[in-house]
């Protein structure tokens, strides 16, 4: 498809308060993020029925909510996924997890006199980002604490998991939709420096299907997959962008620069004003304004 042409696939309708990714689709499916379980720890659970999806669908603090999160057995995990570095997801699976211990207790009374057992956690976050990053880092939450005396009284560990192709080479033997997943990613950014982000995307998704990799979930939510590509790789961009920026100039100001960029790229791939709206959160009006503003 050639720059300007319009998008002639289907768009469906996108979350208005939450914007997924395409690693978040892919896991969401039980058998997936079952296989991914196995991978990072070792186990080897056959029923996919064991897992009870704990996912905060609903509940959202400060425009945050997690990706996964899931009950096995006596334990409960926590999985989120970046593209870019973030030193708050410790803080912020803090507030998850409040949020989590807090719907678990809700018929429990906290004042008898019996202790009131709780699931153990466990966080990890997997990271694909451009970023040089280990394999495994450990994020911890005392690091945030602005006067840290000896051992902290609360603190909070994640695992970071490298997930971008080449990294992690046993986890990825160990789980195929993971590596599939880093191979699709390592595609659209290849073909992004060549091409547009539209025809980018489309390209690795028809070479994915056309070599055996994620062929099922590609063929089943191709639109969608097309839809989440291209507006997460052009978020990551643009948060880097913004970064940079802030860093030069020193200005906290760049978010609306980048949803307004973000507006501008859906302008330019010929989505309709509706599917924007949706997207962004803003109204249709607003979208409406933002390019008679631009038009001047």
């Amino acid at each position: 498809m050639k720059k300007g042409t319009q998008v002639s696939e289907k768009i469906p309708a996108a979350n208005r308060q939450y914007k997924d990714t395409v690693f978040r689709m892919l896991f969401s499916e039980k058998e997936n993020l079952l296989s991914l379980y196995n991978a990072v720890t070792g186990n080897a659970y056959q029923n996919a029925d064991d897992l009870k999806i704990v996912t905060l669908e609903n509940a959202i603090y400060m425009g945050m909510k997690n990706d996964l999160a899931f009950m096995l057995e006596t334990n409960i995990y926590l999985y989120e996924h970046q593209s870019t570095l973030n030193p708050n997801i410790p803080l912020r699976d803090l507030i998850y997890i409040g949020i989590e211990y807090q719907q678990y207790v809700d018929d429990k009374s906290l004042y008898s006199s019996r202790l009131q057992k709780i699931p153990a956690p466990k966080f990890m976050v997997f990271y694909n980002g451009t970023d040089a990053v280990d394999d495994r880092v450990e994020l911890r939450l005392s690091n945030a604490y602005e006067h840290r005396a000896g051992e902290p009284d609360l603190e909070l560990k994640v695992l970071m998991l490298n997930v971008n192709e080449g990294h992690n080479k046993e986890l990825m033997e160990q789980c195929q939709t993971l590596k599939e997943y880093a191979i699709y990613v390592a595609r659209v950014r290849k073909y992004t420096s060549e091409m547009n982000l539209n025809d980018a995307v489309a390209r690795a998704i028809d070479e994915c299907i056309k070599e055996g990799i994620l062929v099922e979930f590609l063929r089943k939510n191709r639109s969608e997959v097309k839809m989440v590509s291209i507006l997460e790789y052009d978020k990551e961009w643009e948060e880097k962008k913004l970064r940079k920026a802030e860093y030069e100039a020193g200005k906290s100001d760049g978010i609306e620069i980048a949803e307004e960029r973000m507006i501008h790229n859906m302008i330019k791939l010929d989505f309709p004003i509706e599917k924007i709206a949706e997207v962004t959160g803003k109204s249709p009006l607003e979208i409406e304004q933002y390019l008679q503003s631009n038009r001047q």
